[in-house]
């Protein structure tokens, strides 16, 4: 099969790397040659990491390499797909102008995907001129570590459609859940709720993010925290998401005030080096807002849970 990925970012160059692995063929396509190059690098590395720990044989990281190509052309991305991932920005009239470009230069029969994790794919979907071919191919980050891939489905989708999709996300070695285009789908929405009643806690005084993050990994056997988790995917994803959710479902979603303020200050999680935590080359060293006598003390700490958490 034919894959063509487009957005070379952390989610679209994970997708492209699973499905090189899988033994697809696949370009991997950005607005910018040097989003492109950066996107195959991060490739390498984590192939080459998978290698020094024994999970890739040098083989493998070889042959999945060699199924990969890089472009700026859309055309030549997509013109001989049999199926299409977009991975572009969160934004719906970004997402639907992409489909729309996409569908100018695909073939009739190629399988057009998103990897919208909140948006509505029956509005993305409504954008071609045959919205039947649209499905929804909702990956999780670390796409080569994570093994769920929700397959949402628009309400224009017909059943070959839905079925491609799934032996696709087979095909793949993910596991694939079915969800009915809705506000959020099912991940995003339960995830959601958890994380913005978590910040809640905090804009409360409840407990410190560290204590809430602990509680659930102690208590509930989640390999991360709520507040971490927030952290990791970026706090003005989680804004945007809340945002969303809030126009669809209701005030049950509005975003705390000190989520506002963090986004607002730059402090957009372990991107930046700040959000609820303090980062430093991808690991925690202290809690925002704390000294730095504090964090420095509290860093073995956070490495040590981190550590055992295997993450």
């Amino acid at each position: 099969m034919k894959v063509g990925v487009l957005g070379a970012g952390t989610m679209g160059h994970g997708i492209a790397q699973v499905t090189a692995m899988a033994g697809h063929d696949v370009t991997l396509r950005d607005i910018e040659q040097e989003f492109v190059e950066n996107g195959i690098e991060s490739i390498e590395a984590n192939l080459q990491g998978g290698v020094e720990r024994d999970k890739v044989s040098e083989a493998e990281k070889d042959a999945a390499l060699d199924r990969i190509s890089g472009t700026t052309d859309l055309e030549a991305a997509v013109g001989d797909a049999d199926l299409v991932v977009e991975a572009v920005p969160e934004k719906m009239e970004i997402k639907r102008e992409t489909f729309e470009d996409v569908e100018a230069f695909a073939s009739d029969d190629a399988i057009i995907a998103s990897n919208t994790s909140s948006l509505s794919l029956t509005e993305i979907a409504s954008a071609l001129d045959d919205p039947t071919r649209a499905i929804g191919l909702h990956f999780f980050n670390p796409v080569h570590i994570m093994k769920l891939v929700e397959i949402v489905i628009p309400e224009q989708a017909d059943r070959e459609t839905v079925d491609f999709a799934a032996e696709f996300v087979e095909g793949i070695d993910k596991v694939g859940v079915e969800v009915n285009d809705s506000p959020g789908f099912a991940s995003s929405r339960l995830g959601v709720a958890l994380g913005v009643e978590a910040i809640r806690m905090v804009q409360e005084g409840v407990a410190s993010p560290r204590d809430i993050d602990t509680a659930m990994e102690l208590g509930y056997n989640h390999p991360m925290g709520p507040i971490e988790l927030g952290d990791v995917v970026g706090l003005d994803v989680r804004l945007g998401i809340l945002e969303h959710l809030r126009e669809e479902l209701g005030e049950r979603f509005r975003p705390p005030q000190i989520l506002r303020q963090k986004v607002r200050a730059g402090k957009l999680g372990k991107k930046t080096g700040e959000g609820f935590y303090v980062w430093e080359d991808g690991e925690i060293v202290g809690v925002s807002g704390e000294s730095r006598t504090a964090r420095q003390s509290g860093s073995e700490g956070v490495s040590g849970e981190m550590e055992d958490e295997n993450r």
